[in-house]
């Protein structure tokens, strides 16, 4: 009935006081499953000048038609709705009976619309053990078109009351619940999700769960991206671990996010493990890169499940130095077999090199950064002195590649500094 009030007073006070006189609908306010059919009728009391056969029906504004409808008396005029749909608005639809002049005698709110399906979907996480976040989705095709409650309940698995956390029922949360405090550690809970509205009730699966085994963590902070030198293909990254959970015992795994500044499309570097700083490479020379890392919180006070992987962290960026081209000619080929030899095994060790720097290597890394370093130094020192000639190069590379395959007390200690 309360709806109905809400409409007479947003049309005004007369029609309230007309409808409370001349005409009632019945039934009022009733509530429909979808594709059911509806008699409702008008009654006037007796007043001088008015006729139920000059009456018509109004559904949300829209004229019905009048071969809907049914003179029961010269004071009563019933209209037949068939198939009812959805009710467009949680509110119900409104069915109005006018007078001839086009005045409000009375109204009624329809409620059509379908029981409420098991929830389904239930999922839940603790950011940094603190609290309780869940969401879940409502079941069959989710809208029941008429107001529906939501209600998560949860307790102790083995003791403790039943407690509740209702839902904000409106906008892009209203299938999720959050629970801020107060929660037990080390102790399992038992949760569901209750769905009822005024054609029935739905229930659905408990879920039971640890809150130290739904954990989820801050992003990293202080993520930092930096150039290696003058390394135009490689970037470090640096990062600290979740502050939150510094005093916490658990181990964590992170990942890390990189994409060209003009790209939207990210690469992932799976392979961090527990470390705060990784080494990109194979980059582009002379390219700004967006850069996010996560995390992954393990084994938290021993935990036996991995854990929920953390939001990304705010992207940092950085560029790659440009590329320089040195003057270093080709290794043009000659006359022979043995040259042929030397290239096809200068060509094997290069992609050796290659092969192990993506990601975060360690020993390959070390060397491919000395070979870069040290050759570039090479043709700058010999550019200096005398012009370049393409043999040399091949000899400079071949001098290096010596080096690194050569008994490790017989390489040059220069090759293993920082």
């Amino acid at each position: 009935m309360f709806p109905f009030i809400l409409v007479l007073l947003f049309l005004g006070p007369g029609v309230l006081l007309s409808s409370t006189h001349v005409a009632v609908i019945s039934p009022q306010d009733p509530v429909l499953r979808m594709g059911s059919s509806l008699t409702a009728t008008c009654s006037l009391s007796p007043e001088p000048g008015l006729h139920a056969g000059s009456l018509y029906w109004t559904l949300n504004g829209v004229c019905l038609s009048s071969s809907s409808y049914t003179l029961l008396s010269s004071t009563s005029l019933s209209v037949t709705l068939h198939n009812l749909n959805g009710s467009q608005q949680h509110s119900g639809d409104n069915l109005v009976c006018h007078g001839a002049n086009g005045h409000v005698l009375a109204g009624s709110c329809l409620y059509v619309g379908m029981p409420p399906e098991k929830p389904v979907n239930l999922t839940c996480w603790s950011r940094n053990t603190k609290d309780l976040s869940c969401k879940w989705r409502p079941g069959g095709r989710g809208e029941t078109h008429i107001r529906t409650k939501y209600i998560l309940k949860y307790k102790l698995r083995w003791y403790g009351r039943e407690k509740e956390c209702e839902n904000d029922s409106t906008g892009r949360q209203r299938y999720s619940c959050y629970i801020p405090r107060n929660l037990a550690l080390f102790t399992p809970y038992e949760i569901w999700v209750e769905a009822a509205n005024q054609l029935g009730s739905a229930t659905s699966d408990i879920t039971t769960l640890d809150i130290l085994d739904v954990v989820t963590t801050d992003p990293p902070a202080h993520v930092q991206v930096s150039r290696v030198g003058h390394l135009e293909d490689q970037l470090t990254v640096r990062w600290a671990s979740p502050p939150e959970l510094k005093d916490v015992l658990f181990q964590a795994k992170y990942q890390i996010r990189y994409r060209l500044e003009d790209s939207n499309q990210w690469k992932v570097v799976n392979d961090v493990g527990n470390q705060t700083s990784c080494r990109l490479a194979g980059l582009r020379p002379g390219t700004i890169y967006f850069v996010q890392v996560r995390c992954n919180p393990v084994g938290i006070y021993g935990s036996r499940k991995a854990g929920i992987w953390s939001d990304w962290s705010h992207p940092a960026a950085a560029s790659t130095p440009s590329h320089v081209r040195l003057q270093s000619g080709s290794c043009t080929p000659q006359p022979g077999e043995q040259n042929s030899t030397l290239r096809r095994e200068l060509k094997q060790f290069l992609g050796w090199v290659r092969k192990h720097t993506h990601g975060c290597g360690g020993m390959s890394i070390k060397l491919y950064d000395q070979w870069r370093v040290w050759l570039q130094k090479s043709h700058r020192k010999r550019n200096q002195v005398e012009p370049r000639h393409p043999q040399r190069d091949c000899d400079l590379v071949e001098e290096f590649r010596s080096l690194v395959l050569a008994p490790r007390t017989h390489r040059k200690p220069s090759l293993y500094r920082d």
